[in-house]
């Protein structure tokens, strides 16, 4: 595979603060010899671990980009023991864009990996990740929430593994993060995501999703900084232990929790997100807009328990998730 086209304004083995960008060239109406630009900063303080944290996967997910951008606006070499690589906008057009796929090529970065060097835009870009910037660290975290079109439950998240050793110090780490939820979490399309190249790396990888709506609150925004300081603190780049936060342990064990309309109309939720449900309960009814005295179209839960992302909009279309359900572990 050739070269990647991206290059890095940074050093990465410089000791101090650097700002700068990964540069990705784009030639288009507006600019043609034009790059994507896309920050990113680097904070070294000699020898020690490498935590890799990025947010704007999605670039309708503010939680982490917001606290990504704080922590690359606070965060001192005196601070810490290693080095820390901040990446807040992975896909920086995604989120100049404010949607959750690049403008650009209409790309899903976290549907993109292992990437393709010569590829899309979105395939270099995770191309880049794979191959420059994961070998590099022994920990990443990837900050992600529900969007524009899901809510969520604040979870941090791992998978199960083969190698059940790896498995539990993927769970120790998300366990710290310091989530009210820490999952096992089955992927819908587990072999293009980030999570998969960074774990078949063996490095320890954490995602979360702190709630969503294509907003944030001052709760969830503070809840991922306490995570990401909690974080390095497991890792051992800050001084001191992760505060101990209680969190229920969850599991979505399989494509079945994942409830898909097949129906195209209006949304009623018959339960609350957090609620706890039995195998058979209504989950929600879909209501036809297209004429009245029809009877909605009822969805149920097939299983024992707890509503933990939901559908924002209220419009929802054949093949929408609306609806995902975890189990305690």
């Amino acid at each position: 595979m050739q070269d990647s086209p991206i290059t890095a304004t940074v050093d990465f083995d410089r000791d101090g603060v650097q700002h700068g960008f990964l540069k990705l060239p784009h030639s288009h109406d507006g600019s043609a010899w034009g790059n994507v630009m896309i920050p990113i900063t680097v904070v070294r303080n000699g020898e020690g671990p490498t935590a890799l944290l990025s947010g704007g996967n999605h670039g309708d997910e503010y939680e982490g980009i917001t606290a990504l951008l704080k922590l690359a606006n606070r965060l001192q070499p005196e601070q810490i023991t290693g080095r820390v690589i901040i990446v807040p906008m992975l896909n920086h057009p995604a989120v100049l864009n404010g949607s959750r796929t690049s403008p650009l090529d209409g790309g899903n970065l976290n549907r993109a990996f292992p990437g393709n060097s010569a590829g899309t835009l979105t395939e270099k870009i995770a191309d880049y990740l794979t191959r420059y910037l994961v070998p590099l660290c022994d920990l990443a975290l990837d900050i992600h929430s529900g969007g524009r079109t899901l809510d969520l439950l604040p979870f941090a998240a791992t998978h199960r593994m083969a190698d059940r050793e790896f498995e539990a110090r993927c769970l120790a780490a998300a366990t710290a993060f310091g989530a009210p939820y820490t999952l096992f979490m089955a992927e819908l399309e587990g072999d293009v995501l980030y999570d998969s190249v960074v774990e078949a790396g063996g490095k320890v990888f954490v995602s979360t999703e702190l709630r969503g709506g294509g907003t944030t609150t001052p709760e969830t925004v503070a809840l991922a900084e306490r995570g990401v300081d909690n974080l390095l603190r497991f890792a051992g780049i800050l001084p001191g232990d992760p505060e101990v936060v209680a969190s229920q342990a969850l599991e979505i064990p399989g494509s079945e929790y994942y409830r898909v309309s097949e129906h195209r109309g209006l949304l009623e939720f018959a339960v609350a997100l957090g609620d706890a449900v039995r195998a058979g309960d209504v989950l929600a009814r879909v209501h036809s807009l297209e004429r009245t005295g029809e009877a909605p179209v009822e969805y149920y839960a097939p299983c024992d328990g707890l509503l933990i992302g939901r559908r924002h909009p209220a419009l929802v279309n054949v093949g929408d998730t609306f609806a995902v359900l975890a189990v305690p572990r």
